[in-house]
């Protein structure tokens, strides 16, 4: 089977090495990839948003299928222009990608469909979260619990276009539930939790994802189970009311609050930095997972996780998440492959044979153990290992779990 992964980040290099093990994979290419991603297939300089330039690359090479990682061009509706031409996507259209493309268009669907949710409040009045509507790449939501919060929150969210969403404040452990989609039927993936905010202790600015871990200890899988049930399966069949099935990956952010689980917002696409914590724990075949979804019939997939526990760290650049760090040299990551962990390329460029700096989150580096505990001391072992000036991690991700479960 020739595939077409579109995408450039960590979730996409996570992505890519996980279907280059599959058993059919003939062929993996990768639009436009990063030089972490060259090692795995080829790459094309095409960009993620371009559905022309995708539709062609695509048919040129006669891929079988097109995973699509990004939630922009989801959005923007690539995933419909490579359909309608007959190529099999792994990705939503565009009208089910509005349940991520819009905050007030997912708090609709989620009314309609009965989901526990954060209630949506007509005057921001701390406490409170203010949302971009719209796309924001993580950096989009502003947690307002003083009166000074919020004056903060409402110029910062001024930046973004478009409307803004006001909710209630739920308070809790927030968990990521991934769940692929056939466009009725639902099958989950192990969940994961995140950490957004870019210094320790949850503190500061929200980032795309400083890091993750997976298993959730707070989710076990009768649990799983339940949300599934609860949040996934009727917001898939809500979506086909409206004449919008969802083919792709259902991403629900959960908060664990005291009456329950209850949703902060819904993705169109895998997360990033949880899928790299995911599929290394993953047992199946994921291309022929993704492949049965794109074709409508997840019926026989079994993405069961093994027993083991991932934790991954992102390393980003000294002004993350204020600006890019663009060419500074990077040093160490096969020393941190070769200790066993898995580096997976997110903003890297090569200068020559010098891999350098380009983006924000620069590297998320993923290790396994027999416990989270375990996890995260390889994990960090190997971050240690690599250095770029200026590089910035977060040194508790996992802290609590590890102390926890082990």
């Amino acid at each position: 089977m020739k595939v077409l992964v579109v995408g450039s980040g960590g979730r996409e290099h996570a992505l890519a090495w996980k279907l280059a093990q599959a058993p059919d994979l003939t062929q993996l290419h990768v639009a436009p990839g990063n030089p972490g991603i060259a090692t795995l297939g080829d790459c094309h300089p095409v960009r993620a948003e371009d559905g022309e330039s995708l539709l062609g690359l695509a048919r040129n090479l006669a891929v079988d299928l097109a995973v699509i990682g990004p939630e922009a061009p989801l959005v923007a509706g690539v995933a419909d222009e490579l359909r309608h031409a007959g190529v099999a996507v792994f990705g939503p259209g565009r009208r089910a990608a509005l349940i991520e493309g819009s905050k007030s268009f997912a708090k609709d669907v989620m009314h309609a469909a009965g989901i526990p949710t954060a209630e949506r409040l007509a005057v921001a009045r701390a406490p409170c979260v203010i949302k971009a509507d719209g796309l924001a790449a993580g950096k989009g939501v502003f947690v307002c619990r003083t009166p000074a919060e919020l004056d903060a929150g409402l110029r910062a969210a001024a930046a973004f276009r478009g409307a803004l969403v006001i909710e209630e404040l739920l308070e809790g452990e927030e968990v990521s539930v991934f769940a692929l989609c056939d466009g009725q039927a639902v099958v989950p993936l192990p969940p994961a939790q995140d950490f957004k905010r870019i210094g320790e202790s949850d503190t500061g600015p929200n980032t795309g994802g400083m890091g993750s871990y997976s298993p959730v200890a707070q989710l076990d899988l009768e649990a799983l189970e339940d949300v599934v049930e609860r949040v996934h399966r009727p917001v898939a069949a809500e979506l086909v009311r409206r004449g919008s099935p969802f083919i792709g990956v259902l991403f629900a952010g959960l908060m664990l609050t005291s009456e329950g689980p209850k949703v902060l917002e819904f993705n169109c696409r895998f997360g990033d930095p949880e899928t790299q914590s995911i599929l290394p724990r993953l047992r199946g075949d994921l291309l022929a997972a993704l492949a049965a979804a794109a074709a409508g019939d997840v019926s026989g997939v079994d993405l069961t996780a093994g027993e083991e526990a991932a934790v991954t760290v992102v390393l980003a650049g000294g002004d993350y998440p204020a600006r890019e760090d663009i060419g500074s040299a990077i040093d160490g990551v096969q020393d941190a492959e070769r200790a066993g962990a898995l580096v997976f390329h997110a903003g890297t460029a090569l200068h020559g044979e010098q891999l350098v700096t380009n983006g924000g989150r620069i590297l998320s580096v993923t290790a396994t153990g027999e416990s989270t505990s375990a996890a995260r001391e390889r994990c960090y072992a190997a971050c240690g290992l690599i250095s770029f000036e200026g590089m910035q991690y977060r040194r508790d991700i996992a802290s609590a779990a590890a102390a926890t479960a082990g």
